[in-house]
């Protein structure tokens, strides 16, 4: 009998020890060896119906672009698309064990080859809208780290088809 004291003694201070230290071990875990497992990318914005695809001088009244086509183009391909709400709003989601933060915002962009003049007739008719990539931090729910890029200004290109 008195075999079992220690060994239940011992058993109960490693389970006061694990449930001490779990979170700063899951904190680490998901910042480093398994933070890929349990995140994602996210790449969300808005797209203006104006010249530039941002919004108004000073705050202006600015129409949304409805409807457009937002691609993510990483060296030229096509890898994920997205179609803007009533609002103009987007998001893209992407699974980091296939794309890396740091190669997203060196080698991917945001094209919006949707004409401008689908949503403003006085606007070209050729051309869209590209954008580089910004991060703008992470934000953490539960066990899911997820990375937040927007895009770093829409710029017209009329050779975007």
């Amino acid at each position: 009998m008195g075999l079992k004291s220690p060994l239940v003694m011992f058993s109960f201070f490693f389970l006061v020890v694990g449930i001490t230290i779990m979170p700063l071990a899951e904190a680490q875990l998901l910042g480093g060896i398994l933070g890929p497992l349990f995140g994602l990318l996210r790449i969300q914005g808005i797209v203006y119906c104006t010249p530039n695809g941002n919004i108004g001088v000073n705050g202006t009244a600015t129409p949304a672009f409805p409807n457009a086509l937002v691609q993510l183009r990483c060296g030229g391909s096509v890898i994920s698309t997205a179609t803007t709400n009533g609002s103009g709003v987007f998001s893209i989601l992407l699974d980091p064990l296939n794309f890396i933060l740091s190669t997203v915002l060196s080698g991917c962009g945001l094209t919006v080859n949707t004409p401008l003049a689908s949503c403003n007739a006085a606007l070209p008719s050729v051309g869209g809208l590209v954008s580089n990539l910004q991060f703008i931090g992470n934000t953490v729910a539960g066990l899911l780290n997820v990375g937040n890029l927007i895009p770093s200004g829409f710029l017209f290109n009329a050779s975007v088809n």
